[in-house]
């Protein structure tokens, strides 16, 4: 009552979300609506459960119809605000989660060290829907132990080999030219637990 009471005093459509309904006779589920509706008059009821998923795309549907338009952010092509060497560094690092599974836990940073754009212009004459010309990048994937530093160079390189013609496919993609990608493996050491290492790997 002290939740609903707080609702009323904010004057916005609420909604009435019953999860588990798998697991509740449907014989009991009117009457627990109507004791809700007693106390606070809801906008919308929606019984769903999330585990079956039952309900769950009317709730979506619903939330969207009471949400207002708001001003357009960005122009209509455009896909993310991010930077570049930003997705790149994310493109990296999937590949090194991708190959390394369960090996390399999640504590695993990438930093675009070189992005050098000054080749980037396609050469006269390229086919429309061919690949431009040059970007030159460099990278760190940073762990925390050297243990796992071994585990993604792999045996003789080969699995830092792997890791790196993913990610240089991936970001050919994404920047629409060719790119010349060096990666380098280094440790810092409990980055993740210390706050001068989250501002080292761009985590402020």
């Amino acid at each position: 009552r002290t939740i609903l009471e707080r609702l009323q005093k904010l004057g916005k459509p609420t909604f009435l979300v019953i999860n588990k309904i798998d697991s509740l006779p449907k014989a009991a589920l009117l009457p627990l609506i109507d004791l809700y509706r007693q106390e606070f008059p809801f906008a919308e009821v929606v019984p769903i459960s999330a585990r079956e998923k039952d309900g769950v795309e009317r709730l979506f549907q619903v939330v969207l119809g009471h949400l207002p338009e708001g001003e357009r952010l960005f122009d209509e092509d455009m896909l993310t605000d991010q930077q570049e060497r930003t997705l790149v560094a994310e493109y990296i690092r999937e590949q090194v989660l991708r190959h390394c599974r369960q090996e390399i836990p999640y504590s695993t940073a990438v930093l675009v060290d070189i992005f050098d754009e000054s080749e980037r212009e396609p050469r006269p004459g390229t086919p429309p829907g061919q690949l431009g010309g040059l970007i030159r990048i460099a990278a760190s994937i940073y762990v925390e132990r050297d243990s796992q530093k071994a585990i993604i160079i792999g045996k003789q390189g080969q699995m830092l080999k792997t890791i790196g013609t993913d990610a240089r496919k991936s970001v050919q993609r994404l920047l629409g030219a060719h790119v010349y990608l060096d990666l380098r493996v280094r440790v810092e050491p409990r980055w993740s637990e210390r706050p001068e290492g989250l501002k080292k790997l761009g985590y402020e």
